[in-house]
């Protein structure tokens, strides 16, 4: 591909274009609580654009500029068309840092305003609202030289078609990196005089989108190994995660891999999932005032986070705590698993049911973080002289240091009780007692604050997974919350959501894989935490219209959509990280397989699974949730519990932890039958032989 086409457009300097498109690893952003106000108080305060009246809560950040935003329709594409003007496409979400900050810096900037309004005609996109046009566009500006992330900032023919793209600009040319203004000047100028160059890259461009056919492959159980041991060559034994800087979660590979210690006990596989889940519930990307956890870590060692706080990851890691407790019988792993359900219930849970998208990074772009930071005066300030002594020794250190303000510290555990009542000549439980008050001080002084903003987008596929994850919690946490409110929410969802047969993202967004996917895997956690039937129907009835939508027939697969975006369908098995929706869609087919008994869901796992072979084998990590699928497909157990689903056997059943299981109820005849394919063993009449079978008898 011709490179330096686009690089033109900025006097023929290909190193603006590169560096333009490779920012620091996107940093997330905040958002002022404009949600205080209803759309009414806005448009009567201000002078308000189009946005004023969407539902996103992104867009309405943009309301009150002076730029004049369409919301993506077809709308600006027509007027561009008419106009004889490249459209200027931004897309981010409501918390990411960055995005504010290119909001301040520039589209609250009225030159560069007036600059977009007379050359572009201008489209601002929530990426959580619609995910299928922001994944294409991100892959777009991949393809150009320049990474990705947000906000995302593209050059658009109007007919769609991308020809120049970057992500974060400055307003004036900085540290290397083009301003916008020279930007926006550059592009509008190569645009009219070199509009066939322009063209042509575009279409260049649009030739990557298309998707690579993939050629299926064997199905072999050594595979499981093979990956394990993929994923263990990257493991950091010093910090814990896999890799190196900036470090994510994965939770599909840690789904993966503690299921595969618990088949062969491996004691390189235990130590890494331990040191991991440890390392990151001692860091500060782990929140250790409010619980639950941020999107990433900046550094190596879990310590300075993205501050972002995201519904997806804070679905799979709770499954990941709590099959952690439950594999490890590790009460710690428990205790940062309520305190993900305490930040879900605080934060993102909606009274009417439902749950949240995400809560903002921060307050000001120019203070990131500022609301989960401290200073020493903050400390001394709120707390006893005691409690200072030794909540400073437990987490405050200088390598929680922000790189803005280095009095502000992110609070991770620097030491633990027993070192710090050696260290002072305490006793252990004293330290503890004075730790646990001195955090719900600093909590309370927290909640006191100014609040990042929150996302009250009700999205369907964010939904699933924590009413899912939460219907899993279950089994291991004592917590009647948990139960009544996943289903209450579960119930809004499907009542809000699925309206006369069609399923919807949000609010008038059609829905897309990861919707299905997601909103079937709840049912079924429904189901299987419960025993109502009509889940089990739900998630069936629901599982074969995804099958008419997005089903690869021919292949084998699903497509991300139902209808072509940008000309393309896409057919994705990496985790982004929460686990793909192809490998949980394989997942979901397999253990309805079982439930319901229809041999055309397993044809279909074997036929995804099959499809996605080498690309997973090829990808490693990034494909866990595939290979725990894989795995599912090798070693998924049947428990046919014959007892009611409030029996203490039912109870046991649905607390199994390390095997893949998939719970089906019959008659009540007071017990509970395991299977593996086509061998079933002894029935079992009592919670306490459940409990010895797979502790002595069990290893597949």
């Amino acid at each position: 591909m011709d490179h330096h086409i686009p690089a033109a457009l900025l006097n023929g300097n290909p190193a603006f274009f590169h560096e333009t498109l490779d920012p620091p690893r996107l940093k997330n952003i905040p958002g002022q609580a404009l949600e205080a106000c209803g759309d009414d108080a806005w448009v009567s305060l201000f002078h308000m654009n189009r946005l004023a009246q969407e539902k996103s809560a992104y867009l309405k950040h943009a309301a009150h500029q002076k730029i004049d935003w369409y919301p993506w329709s077809e709308e600006p594409f027509q007027r561009a068309q008419r106009e004889d003007k490249p459209v200027f496409l931004s897309t981010g979400a409501v918390w990411c840092h960055w995005c504010h900050v290119m909001a301040e810096e520039c589209f609250e900037n009225d030159d560069i305003a007036q600059l977009m309004n007379g050359l572009f005609v201008n489209i601002k996109l929530d990426r959580d609202e619609r995910p299928d046009i922001d994944r294409r566009y991100q892959q777009a500006v991949s393809a150009m030289g320049a990474g990705g992330g947000w906000p995302l900032s593209v050059f658009l023919t109007p007919d769609k078609k991308p020809f120049f793209g970057g992500t974060y600009f400055p307003p004036e040319d900085r540290q290397g990196r083009p301003g916008f203004k020279n930007v926006l000047r550059a592009v509008s100028n190569f645009y009219k005089i070199k509009r066939e160059d322009a063209e042509n890259y575009a279409l260049e461009i649009m030739e990557t989108l298309k998707p690579e056919a993939l050629q299926p492959g064997e199905l072999s159980e050594s595979s499981l190994d093979d990956a394990a041991t993929g994923m263990l060559a990257q493991f950091d034994p010093a910090n814990g995660g896999f890799g190196t800087a900036p470090k994510f979660p994965m939770p599909g590979a840690f789904e993966f891999l503690l299921h595969r210690f618990f088949m062969n006990t491996s004691s390189s596989i235990g130590l890494a999932v331990r040191k991991t889940l440890e390392a990151m519930a001692r860091g500060g990307f782990h929140d250790q005032l409010g619980g639950g956890y941020h999107r990433y870590s900046v550094d190596a060692a879990w310590t300075i986070p993205h501050f972002e706080k995201m519904a997806d990851d804070n679905a799979w890691l709770l499954r990941n705590y709590c099959d952690a407790c439950a594999v490890f019988g590790d009460e710690r792993f428990k205790e940062v698993a309520q305190g993900i359900i305490r930040f879900v219930r605080d934060v993102l849970s909606d009274p009417e049911g439902g749950f949240y998208a995400s809560q903002d990074a921060d307050v000001t772009p120019s203070d990131e973080g500022g609301y989960f930071t401290w200073t020493d005066e903050d400390l001394m300030r709120v707390l006893t002289d005691e409690e200072h002594r030794v909540l400073s020794l437990h987490f405050f250190h200088e390598r929680g240091s922000m790189h803005h303000d280095p009095a502000k510290k992110v609070l991770f555990v620097v030491m633990e009780p027993g070192e710090i009542a050696e260290k002072l000549g305490m006793d252990v439980q004293t330290v503890a007692t004075v730790i646990t008050r001195g955090k719900e001080k600093l909590l309370k002084e927290r909640n006191a604050r100014e609040a990042p903003i929150v996302d009250k987008n009700l999205y369907t596929s964010l939904n699933g997974m924590l009413i899912s994850s939460c219907l899993r919690a279950c089994r291991t946490l004592n917590d009647p919350w948990l139960l009544k409110f996943s289903l209450k929410s579960l119930d809004r969802i499907l009542r809000e959501r699925l309206i006369n047969g069609l399923l919807f993202h949000s609010e008038g967004v059609p829905a897309v894989l990861d919707d299905y996917v997601n909103l079937i895997d709840a049912l079924v956690a429904a189901y299987e935490a419960t025993g109502e039937k009509r889940y089990l129907d739900r998630a069936d009835e629901l599982m074969e219209r995804c099958r008419e939508k997005f089903e690869d027939k021919e292949q084998g697969g699903f497509f991300d959509t139902e209808n072509e975006i940008l000309g393309t369908r896409l057919k994705r098995v990496e985790d982004i990280p929460h686990p793909s929706a192809n490998s949980v869609a394989a997942m979901l087919l397999l253990k309805l397989s079982l439930m319901t008994g229809k041999r055309s869901y397993l044809s279909a796992a074997e036929k995804t699974l099959r499809l996605f072979s080498g690309e997973a084998q090829a990808i490693g990590i990034h494909a866990g949730s595939y290979f725990c699928a894989l795995d599912a497909y090798f070693h998924l157990l049947k428990l046919t519990v014959e007892a009611s689903p409030a029996s203490e056997i039912a109870s046991a059943a649905r607390a199994v932890a390390g095997p893949y299981t998939a719970i089906a109820y019959g008659a009540d005849n007071g017990r509970v039958i395991p299977c593996v394919k086509d061998l079933c063993y002894e029935p079992i009449g009592n919670a306490d032989g459940l409990r010895d079978f797979f502790e002595k008898q069990y290893r597949p």
